[in-house]
């Protein structure tokens, strides 16, 4: 194929719209359902880049949840709790590994994952095809499928779920060019793949780096790769677990991030876990009560409306009983695609269980922000790569 054309571009009043390769060769996809989009493709095409890397990187089954071209998942496959199956809504599933992968992408921050474009690194299998056919998404890009599962997905949405098979040995040009307002920029591609090396240069006076700990590193470099900027990223047993981006604040990238992170945290809580939805409630509104249920500015007419989700008015958490369960979070690491200018980031994943830190080093004030990383007894690395993505 050696173009596709598309319904209209990023907007309906973009159009027309296509994608093909200026080469003349043929396009190293394959839509087998549905009619992807111009964003459908953009998210496409960046969260492949993510998975593939953090499948060569760890040599774990990897995926992601895509929305707006950053991620708001991103995880390898390992083994889920009984409390991770229940609030990502998988405990009624057998999980393969790369199910497994995306539960955890997609169920770490499910309001931000409603109607994504999922990434997969490998061969699509039926269980992860059943989770996909029962959540709210728009489509998935992965380097095959098996029969079964692809029947599976051609029925999602009545036909229309964007089902996106790309070639696992493409390789694009080491050049990649774009147009902006008439005016072509042109780079080197950006494929500086993570090394060992770039978690050497421990700078903290503590400098244990256990392996889940590397494992978390390297996911959250990967992530920030790929993750619009700024941007900044918590990760903890495999998988992103708040995701900060496009900010324009660094210390805003880091609150967006920890309260996700929190959220994430605050949704394990027993009281939360048990609380007394209808039957009939489904699970994007199920999501978006307990969003509201955890927030400390509910309103009256708010609460009014869970007469319509709960059999009963559920008790609110207390500030002391969110402090005292977020409290126990602990071996958390935070990733930021440049250097933290202050040591304001540091305080703030510090409430979020940050015991490891990757940032690029380089500010004038990097002595401070290693210093508050000491009294809190982080790790820090400084790996001299910059990750910023536009």
């Amino acid at each position: 194929m050696k173009e596709l054309v598309l319904r209209y571009g990023t907007n309906p009043q973009q159009s027309p719209a296509r994608v093909y390769m200026q080469s003349g060769a043929n396009l190293p996809i394959v839509v087998h359902g549905g009619s992807p989009g111009y964003i459908n493709l953009l998210d496409a095409m960046n969260s492949w880049q993510l998975v593939r890397e953090l499948k060569q990187a760890t040599g774990l089954p990897a995926a992601a949840s895509f929305k707006h071209v950053s991620p708001s998942g991103a995880a390898v496959a390992t083994p889920l709790t009984e409390t991770l199956r229940k609030i990502y809504f998988v405990d009624d599933l057998e999980l393969s590994p790369l199910a497994s992968a995306y539960a955890r992408a997609r169920g770490v921050d499910r309001l931000c994952s409603f109607g994504d474009f999922v990434a997969l690194s490998d061969t699509v299998d039926v269980s992860t095809a059943r989770i996909l056919a029962r959540e709210v998404s728009d489509g998935v890009i992965a380097p095959g499928y098996q029969p079964e599962a692809l029947e599976i997905l051609r029925k999602k949405k009545l036909g229309k779920y964007a089902i996106v098979e790309i070639d696992p040995a493409y390789e694009p040009s080491g050049l990649e060019t774009r147009e902006v307002f008439g005016i072509t920029f042109e780079q080197h591609r950006h494929d500086r793949l993570v090394s060992p090396a770039d978690f050497a240069n421990l700078v903290t006076i503590k400098k244990d780096l256990p392996a889940e700990a590397l494992r978390d590193l390297t996911i959250a470099w990967i992530t920030l790769k790929y993750t619009q900027s700024n941007s900044v990223c918590f990760v903890v047993d495999g998988q992103t677990i708040g995701v900060g981006a496009g900010q324009q604040s660094r210390i805003h990238c880091v609150r967006l991030a920890g309260q996700k992170a929190d959220l994430w945290r605050l949704r394990q809580h027993p009281h939360v876990m048990n609380l007394p939805f209808r039957p009939e409630i489904k699970r994007p509104d199920r999501d978006n009560a307990i969003d509201q249920f955890l927030r400390d500015d509910v309103t009256p007419n708010v609460k009014a409306a869970w007469n319509d989700i709960f059999t009963s008015a559920p008790r609110q958490l207390t500030s002391d009983e969110k402090r005292a369960w977020l409290g126990v979070m602990d071996g958390v690491t935070c990733g930021s695609d440049a250097f933290f200018p202050f040591r304001d980031s540091i305080d703030r994943a510090a409430a979020s269980g940050v015991k490891y830190v990757l940032e690029p080093g380089g500010s004038a004030r990097d002595e401070a922000v290693i210093q508050a990383a000491n009294a809190y007894g982080m790790t820090m690395v400084f790996s001299g790569v910059r990750l910023f993505h536009h």
